[in-house]
């Protein structure tokens, strides 16, 4: 019998199996279509009281200013967001805080991450990409109105991101693309300070124009009707970037342009759900069920672990499903 190279047979036979389930990395080599099939699995029901706020300008959230690991922000410095995955476990009583929200980029290489508290959310700042890696925050039936106007706010830099990451409104000007936000003003009507650090452009994107008016817009409308009817969801989106991308506007820093972007919507109380889209960058006029994913395909294509802090149990199963039913 000939006898092969045990380095060859685990070329032959491993690499196809590396390459079914290497995650992308936040910058996916290709994203086949808007939406991708969901294995139907059966419903199961937990019973999950919460403890803590998701409030970001308690005292130890660090309202307002940006946390640096180290006082020199270099290329060099890089580092991951939350790492740890929660262990298992079958409890479900376990307290809600920002540590819900932050994802996990542990099975990100050489993903540059620094952490933005803001009032209303939490974002981690790319400076290369000059982007948002993501932007997460809570959102309650409580903060789906209120009297703050957005057209009293204008886009401005962000004095916390070093001046030579930091991108300005010209940048945009004359690219094409929308000044697309992540964390939405119409989130944020409930506090004057909320509003404004909503439209630091550190919490935007380039977007399609369509897009951003349109099935965008959509979706974040629906978010709120989804946090008036459950009380409280919890959201991180950002931008996906294929490996190949090279598209940049900007005059004086060069911005990124997304090929697409995620967003993935969780809910607690009695019977947990979760749910994922997949948005292009691009015009589109689609119904909402095109873009679903489950949370689970959502982190296979961008390389993050989204609510790790769940219970091993509960979040097994929330972001297995993909069911737009689910949110009716």
């Amino acid at each position: 019998m000939r006898r092969y190279p045990i380095v060859l047979v685990i070329c032959l036979f491993g690499l196809p199996l590396l390459l079914s389930c290497r995650g992308c990395s936040g910058h996916p080599g290709r994203l086949s279509g808007h939406s991708m099939e969901v294995e139907n699995r059966s419903r199961r029901h937990f019973e999950i009281t919460t403890e803590g706020s998701n409030d970001y300008s308690s005292s130890n959230t660090y309202e307002g200013s940006a946390q640096w690991e180290n006082s020199e922000y270099s290329d060099d410095d890089v580092s991951s967001d939350k790492t740890k995955h929660s262990e298992s476990s079958e409890t479900t009583n376990y307290s809600v805080s920002r540590d819900l929200l932050i994802p996990s980029t542990e099975g990100v290489r050489g993903i540059v991450s620094r952490i933005l508290y803001r009032k209303g959310y939490v974002s981690s700042f790319n400076n290369q990409t000059l982007l948002p890696n993501w932007v997460a925050w809570g959102l309650t039936s409580d903060h789906t109105s209120g009297p703050v106007k957005r057209g009293d706010v204008k886009f401005h830099e962000d004095m916390d991101v070093p001046e030579r990451y930091r991108v300005n409104t010209f940048d945009y000007s004359r690219s094409g693309y929308d000044r697309g936000h992540m964390c939405p003003a119409g989130d944020n009507k409930w506090d004057e300070e909320a509003m404004d650090q909503c439209f630091l452009l550190t919490n935007i994107c380039p977007q399609n124009q369509h897009l951003n008016a349109g099935d965008w817009n959509e979706m974040e409308n629906k978010c709120r009707k989804w946090a008036q009817q459950y009380g409280e969801i919890y959201i991180v989106c950002g931008p996906i970037l294929f490996r190949n991308n090279t598209k940049r506007i900007g005059k004086q820093r060069k911005i990124t342009v997304p090929d697409a972007f995620f967003k993935v919507v969780l809910r607690l109380g009695d019977e947990p759900r979760a749910i994922g889209f997949i948005y292009r960058n691009q015009e589109g006029n689609r119904p909402m069920g095109d873009y679903v994913n489950s949370v689970d395909q959502v982190e296979r294509i961008t390389g993050y672990d989204f609510f790790h802090a769940l219970p091993d149990n509960v979040e097994k199963v929330v972001e297995a499903r993909g069911e737009l039913s689910d949110w009716r």
